[in-house]
């Protein structure tokens, strides 16, 4: 029996090879964590399949992948990261899973913002300037990490373009607002009184971008630890300027912003969420309702309330 190929049929194959997605279903994504795994849904709507290897509050400092990981990204059309040293174990999961498709840095243009490490506590060297890698707590990185996702996700499936642009735009236009937001909300708080106590030094580009003062006992990374002379050093400030925000995060053990709140007799003002989403009943399931919840405990706080 023979087979004959017409016209149509030459087309859809040339149509299937030029855009493998298309042949495949919806894009799969794989993110590094909650926060680009948001980004990317509101961003890909029902074109893409989206998934996390850092779950609800997890810790991406800290984060261990396992054998299942590795074949989770091994299916990927597209990976996400967020850069900057945050996702220290990413290499490694990624030459052990054998992938070898598109890896998209989405903090690639955002300034960068370094902190000298004085005591080694991250990087083993003291003294070493690195760079922070929690670039979208501000919500103008937000924006640019938003721009990356959609070039990103129009390269990879060029058929359905036009839709990430459409619904990218229109997310960009939510942030904006965010931001305009968040900066009528401050207008009215002195500035003696921007100051918050957190678990680890994660709110860097939120101060820069919004004119607060973010003290913390442990640095830029999860993994390092805080020393008495750190933490006593803490204590006689917070007593001294009255400072009045202290919080927890929700990916990090609280017990020592639970000690330092005990010894000033300052209150925790509840948890913030700077490197991790809540689960979808949480305050935070989505980046920028993340972002509205930190700003009004923070708010609420500064205010005595």
């Amino acid at each position: 029996m023979r087979f004959s190929v017409g016209p149509a049929s030459v087309v859809l194959g040339l149509l299937l090879l030029a855009h493998p997605a298309a042949a495949a279903g919806k894009l799969k994504v794989v993110t590094s964590f909650t926060i680009l795994e948001d980004m990317a849904k509101e961003i890909g709507g029902n074109h893409v399949e989206v998934s996390t290897l850092v779950g609800t509050d997890g810790d991406p400092h800290a984060f261990e992948p396992t054998p299942e990981d590795a074949k989770h990204l091994a299916g990927a059309d597209l990976v996400i990261v967020s850069g900057r040293g945050l996702e220290g174990w990413m290499d490694r999961l990624i030459t052990a899973s054998g992938y070898k498709g598109p890896i998209v840095t989405a903090s690639t243009g955002v300034p960068e913002r370094s902190m000298v490490d004085e005591e080694g506590e991250d990087s083993g060297e003291p003294g070493k300037v690195i760079p922070d890698p929690h670039a979208w707590n501000s919500v103008s990185n937000g924006k640019i990490y938003a721009k990356n996702i959609i070039a990103a996700l129009s390269k990879a499936d060029p058929a359905d373009a036009a839709q990430y642009q459409k619904t990218g735009e229109e997310y960009l236009q939510q942030l904006t607002d965010l931001d305009k937001w968040i900066r009528q909300e401050f207008a009215g708080i002195p500035k003696a009184d921007r100051k918050v106590i957190t678990s680890h030094d994660a709110l860097g580009y939120f101060a820069d971008a919004y004119g607060l003062e973010f003290l913390a006992p442990v640095g830029l990374s999860t993994e390092s630890e805080a020393t008495a002379q750190d933490v006593a050093k803490l204590i006689q400030q917070i007593k001294a300027e009255r400072i009045k925000a202290v919080f927890v995060e929700n990916s990090m053990n609280q017990s020592l912003v639970k000690q330092i709140a005990d010894e000033t007799g300052a209150k925790i003002g509840g948890t913030l969420y700077v490197e991790s989403l809540s689960k979808a009943d949480g305050p935070a399931p989505t980046y920028a309702k993340m972002i509205r919840h930190n700003v009004t405990l923070m708010v609420a706080a500064m205010r005595g309330q």
